[in-house]
């Protein structure tokens, strides 16, 4: 009996979403009286002994080049054999996504019941029920899961992981790689950004901004504070950004720990994306703006006045000239 963890990897390096999943896998681990194993597939910089201090005790890997790109099926399959040879009950994924593409299979391939978008512990003290996001996060459900295997996948930035000085065993599965149907033939990446699904801080602008040629607010903000950039739809839908920065209901759907929101409404398609942000700041020239309902944070004054003094400050805080 046993908990396994995918730990999703981008350039050889463990995404900060799985290293959540990790320690929320060994918190369940702990509560179950089980072990905490992982999985991590295709090949990986980062020293995975390391993932001890998340809790994990035993790391399988699968050292192949051709798992660098994730195919959904490809990976379900490994996953899932490397799940009965363990014996894991409880199988843990970063609600992102990839995990998105493989969970759902692996719950169909193993009959396993799926809760998606898990927010804290299942509760094991009469079953094994967890809780999760409903109706964009504006409310929550607690869902009970019955079958023998349980998969959950952990919504990003909402498990505190508390680090310890351990070290796991890192041990080579022995996995069959399957030819992948769809073949990748060529990436293009944006470098020197930010991701905006790792980001602790992000910085977002709206059509408040008037045009492209005043994202200097934005930027210089994101760059003093270590932060990606956002924006709202019809700031994309116009092209003042690229549409990989678009936040929201059709966007990304993003849990920072801070989120400036600058000259955006607050339309509730956009508050669906972001009302998970642990804390969200707005500024408005619109008292009347919905996104003061939902901010913790409120400025009600004109962006091209009141962001030159953020920035300023800012810059004194942090001892920039």
């Amino acid at each position: 009996m046993s908990v396994l963890i995918f730990l999703d990897q981008a350039n050889g390096q463990i995404k900060k979403s799985s290293l959540e999943a990790a320690g929320y896998g060994a918190a369940i681990a702990k509560q179950t009286g089980s072990a905490a194993e992982a999985i991590v597939l295709g090949t990986v910089s980062d020293d995975l002994n390391e993932l001890g201090h998340y809790g994990v005790t035993k790391v399988h890997t699968v050292k192949n080049d051709a798992l660098n790109n994730v195919d959904a099926q490809v990976f379900t399959k490994i996953i899932a054999d490397a799940a009965t040879a363990i014996g894991a009950t409880v199988i843990v994924f970063s609600n992102n996504f990839n995990g998105k593409a493989i969970a759902p299979r692996l719950s169909v391939r193993l009959k396993a019941g799926l809760v998606s978008g898990a927010v804290s512990l299942p509760d094991t003290s009469n079953g094994f029920i967890v809780k999760k996001n409903v109706f964009s996060g504006k409310a929550f459900a607690n869902v009970a899961i019955n079958t023998a295997i349980k998969i959950i996948s952990l919504n990003p930035n909402s498990f505190t992981v508390s680090l310890t000085n351990a070290t796991a065993e890192v041990v080579e599965f022995a996995a069959t790689v399957d030819t992948a149907k769809v073949q990748v033939t060529d990436t293009n990446k944006i470098v020197g950004e930010v991701p905006l699904s790792e980001a602790e801080i992000v910085v977002s602008g709206g059509r408040g901004l008037k045009g492209p040629e005043n994202w200097a607010l934005v930027t210089d903000l994101a760059k003093l504070l270590g932060a990606a950039t956002a924006c709202s739809r019809p700031v994309a839908d116009i092209g003042w950004r690229q549409h990989h920065e678009h936040v929201g209901q059709t966007g990304l759907a993003i849990a920072p720990n801070l989120y400036f929101a600058i000259g955006i409404s607050g339309a509730i398609q956009h508050l669906a994306g972001v009302n998970r942000s642990k804390t969200i700041v707005v500024i408005n020239k619109d008292p009347e703006a919905p996104f003061f309902k939902a901010a913790d944070y409120g400025i009600v004054g004109d962006a091209f006045e009141v962001m030159p003094k953020v920035i300023e400050a800012v810059k004194k805080m942090k001892g920039v000239a």
